[in-house]
């Protein structure tokens, strides 16, 4: 007997070996939250849970290929971008999420790694790129609070006029900006959303005993699953949270280097 599809969610990102983070973990969140994952390999990582050793980018006429390729045969309810390593493929994930602009899209910015790791990799072209391109595409960003404000001391918006780092997201075009971590007071934190219109939401959160790899990314392929099942923006936010409180409480170990999340239980 034939199933009933599960909502397919399209995931754009590095191919990371040891499964800590990007594809396949978001792949694994993905099937654990009720939905099926596509995905558009944007490089491949040579990486273990220490660290990432070598960053191999894939053209943007591949990453184009992968995407259209199945973007024409299936219906997808929602898209994830994650890690974005040069200015091309800012540029064609651009292009791709203006023709589907009815899909949600959720990007997840992350600290760019050391240009060291990739041949003619120039973090301030990339980070350029996505504001000035995927951003006014992008229906939410997810980035962490302390990262977001050292962006914003070292010069990264200096081109907009708004008064916080948050709404120069929102001046870029991003739909709606949820910043991780971000302080109350002291010993209190809260993840803050905030849209376009002023719509604004907050969920207190406390930093885990146990540090742990990429909790942002999970949260971010968290929420977009939500968005995949057909739930408004703050709903599919505060969904996402509640599934993620106690990912802290979930971890494994499988090798020398960092403690990861086991993203295998809902």
């Amino acid at each position: 007997m034939q199933a009933p599809c599960p909502p397919l969610v399209l995931i754009f990102g590095p191919y990371d070996p040891s499964g800590a983070s990007s594809l396949p973990a978001d792949a694994v969140t993905c099937a654990s939250l009720g939905c099926h994952p596509l995905s558009t390999v944007t490089a491949i990582l040579v990486q273990d849970t220490a660290g990432v050793e070598d960053i191999q980018p894939v053209s943007p006429e591949l990453i184009d290929d992968q995407a259209r390729c199945l973007l024409e045969d299936m219906k997808v309810q929602a898209i994830k971008v994650g890690p974005i390593y040069t200015t091309e493929s800012a540029s064609v994930l651009a292009q791709i999420a203006a023709d589907y602009s009815h899909v949600p899209l959720v990007l997840h910015l992350d600290r760019l790694p050391d240009e060291s790791l990739a041949e003619d990799l120039h973090t301030e072209d990339v980070l350029l790129a996505v504001c000035e391109l995927l951003l006014p595409q992008t229906d939410l960003v997810v980035i962490d609070h302390n990262l977001l404000a050292q962006w914003h001391t070292e010069g990264v918006f200096e081109d907009s006029d708004a008064e916080s780092p948050t709404d120069a997201l929102l001046e870029y075009g991003a739909k709606w900006v949820l910043s991780t971590g971000a302080p109350l007071r002291p010993g209190h934190y809260s993840h803050s959303l905030r849209g376009q219109s002023g719509e604004t939401g907050d969920w207190p959160w406390q930093p885990p005993t146990t540090r742990l790899t990429d909790p942002d990314s999970l949260l971010s392929c968290a929420i977009t699953t939500q968005l995949a099942h057909g739930q408004p923006m703050q709903a599919a936010v505060a969904n996402a949270i509640a599934s993620c409180g106690n990912a802290a409480a979930r971890w494994l170990q499988p090798g020398m280097g960092h403690r990861l999340i086991d993203r295998t239980t809902p």
